[in-house]
């Protein structure tokens, strides 16, 4: 009875501390409560787990998909926000501010927290990026995440700007992993053949695979 008692205190001290807030991870003109009810389970857990620098966890990853943007639309490496450079950018980066500002540890749990959540996503035919979410984009993500994570913890007093040249760079030397593609930004298989779209709707595991960051 008495650990009963203390889990409904502590996670009644999370919702004063979600609900006080309203500026925890969500934008001024919805309550954060309604927000976070509408986090999927895994990472809604993580913030559970973590609140104390969920707020923090989400400004740096509203951060990551600004510099995304501007990185897409200058086209210094492509074009590609779905399995290619850019792609591989986001997560890295995400990942790499996300270590040096709230552990390694933590960055890695909350990447981790969102591929689960992809593969719900799969599960439910919602959309990630445009498309339905499968097993080999979240392979790619969790590399890139796990290299992220380590860029962040090497150069962990490395200021935004220089990070994001730290990424490019890594791109550049084929340390991340893209989805094969061709130049006309059709799936490949392992053999360089392209992939009839019909093959990879509604299947989690298919015939995609990943390369290094700098093929092509």
């Amino acid at each position: 009875m008495r650990i009963a008692i203390q889990q409904w205190i502590f996670f009644g001290l999370i919702y004063l501390l979600l609900i006080g807030n309203s500026n925890f991870i969500f934008s001024q003109n919805e309550s954060s409560f309604k927000k976070f009810r509408q986090l999927p389970c895994p990472e809604k857990c993580w913030v559970m787990k973590h609140p104390f620098v969920a707020r923090k966890a989400w400004k740096l990853t509203q951060q990551s998909l600004h510099v995304t943007d501007s990185i897409l639309s200058c086209g210094i490496i492509g074009k590609d926000a779905n399995g290619g450079k850019v792609d591989a950018f986001r997560h890295a980066y995400w990942m790499a501010i996300l270590s040096q500002k709230i552990g390694r540890r933590r960055a890695l749990s909350l990447g981790k927290a969102h591929e689960k959540s992809n593969y719900r996503d799969y599960k439910k035919h919602r959309k990630e990026d445009g498309t339905v979410p499968d097993k080999i984009s979240s392979e790619m993500d969790l590399w890139n995440n796990k290299l992220g994570i380590d860029l962040g913890d090497t150069y962990k007093k490395t200021d935004n700007k220089n990070m994001q040249e730290i990424i490019i760079q890594s791109i550049n030397l084929g340390m991340l992993k893209i989805i094969k593609k061709n130049q006309s930004g059709q799936f490949l298989d392992a053999n360089g053949n392209i992939i009839d779209p019909k093959e990879l709707k509604g299947k989690w595991e298919n015939n995609k695979c990943l390369v290094n960051s700098n093929y092509l």
